[in-house]
């Protein structure tokens, strides 16, 4: 697994939202503002956030985003996986990405692998929004 850049913009105002979870919407160029991502890129990702459902907005001068769910409803490893897909570090030992590759002919090489992709699956979903913020 290898984080895209996506994911860590994703990850900062999914931050920021939870930080401000409960106290209405915030505007989309209060986040890119904040932490200096690009407005047009920032509205893609947040798209795509509440396209799955991550994420409410309302359109207009009064408009912005909120969380549509707490922040520790919403576990780390479901974003990386919405943007980024599997956890795994090959596809022969992904959960939910599954596909045949070579190192599948040694059973060690699997297990080893095998064995971070289940540290870091359970790692990642125990870590809520609200762990971050």
């Amino acid at each position: 697994m290898r984080l895209s850049v996506k994911s860590e913009y994703a990850f900062l105002a999914l931050g920021y939202l939870s930080s401000n979870y409960g106290k209405g919407l915030v505007k989309i160029e209060d986040i890119a503002n904040n932490f200096n991502i690009p407005q047009k890129y920032l509205e893609q990702i947040l798209l795509t956030l509440r396209k799955s459902g991550y994420l409410q907005s309302k359109r207009g001068a009064s408009g912005g985003y909120s969380l549509s769910r707490p922040p520790e409803n919403i576990v780390l490893a479901d974003i990386i996986r919405l943007l980024d897909g599997p956890l795994a570090p090959i596809n022969s030992v992904s959960k939910y990405f599954y596909e045949n590759t070579p190192i599948e002919k040694n059973q060690k090489l699997m297990a080893v692998f095998l064995d971070i992709r289940n540290y870091t699956a359970t790692k990642l979903e125990k870590i809520t929004l609200l762990d971050i913020t």
